[in-house]
């Protein structure tokens, strides 16, 4: 079966990716910071017949990211790598005058150092995989200019502008930025806790992802609304 990583999976859209790709059969490595939560998460998942390694910890941290990769192995294999984890910097979002520095550093070490951390862990055993491919999670923050979106808009950008040069220095692999869209998540509260708008639930972006693996098209930016429309 094939492997995948998904940081960020205790909830939420690494959650419902999670659940969708062991229907498919894909054995997993799930993390979150919040191991209750995260086995929870584990145990459902594992409920569709596949394995599921469950690592609590922090993505900012090497030794996790390492044993990440570890854990995979065991299973045989990295045929995926999924960086959905994400801070927001601050919360609620506040304006770039009022942003702690502190709280940027934060974004930035989630969202974009700790993706590329990740990746450099992986290279051998993706380039090693038929099909290997990475996903890092955008925001249309990352190339749109919304008040109080600066600080969480910049990390995602850097972190577009990474998948993007990885694209041209690993041809092998597939790898896909996807800006999924404003979702119905904690992380969306945390932002922005005023605004209850409807908003679609993660488990109803996730056959973008889906899209994407089924029909491997050239590494890229994509929007998640624009892969569902394809269908």
């Amino acid at each position: 079966m094939p492997v995948a990583i998904i940081t960020g999976a205790s909830k939420g859209l690494g959650r419902a990716l999670a659940e969708a790709l062991a229907a498919q059969g894909w054995d997993l490595v799930l993390d979150a910071r919040n191991a209750r939560v995260l086995g929870e998460a584990a145990r459902a998942v594992s409920a569709r017949g596949t394995r599921v390694e469950a690592l609590p910890g922090d993505v900012t941290d090497a030794g996790h990211r390492a044993g990440l990769v570890a854990a995979a192995r065991r299973l045989g294999g990295v045929d995926l790598l999924v960086h959905n984890a994400s801070a927001l910097g601050a919360e609620p979002l506040v304006r770039l005058a009022e942003l702690p520095l502190e709280g940027l550093r934060r974004a930035l070490e989630v969202n974009t150092v700790a993706a590329l951390g990740l990746v450099q862990e992986a290279p051998p055993a993706l380039r090693e995989a038929e099909r290997g491919a990475v996903i890092t999670v955008s925001s249309d923050a990352a190339v749109e200019a919304y008040e109080t979106w600066g600080g969480y808009g910049a990390s995602k950008a850097a972190l577009d502008h990474l998948a993007a040069v990885l694209a041209r220095e690993e041809p092998g692999l597939r790898v896909w930025a996807v800006d999924p869209g404003d979702m119905d998540t904690d992380l969306y509260a945390a932002a922005v806790p005023d605004d209850d708008a409807p908003r679609p639930a993660p488990k109803e972006v996730v056959p973008a992802f889906l899209r994407l693996l089924a029909k491997r098209p050239a590494s890229g930016r994509y929007s998640a609304s624009a892969l569902l429309e394809e269908r």
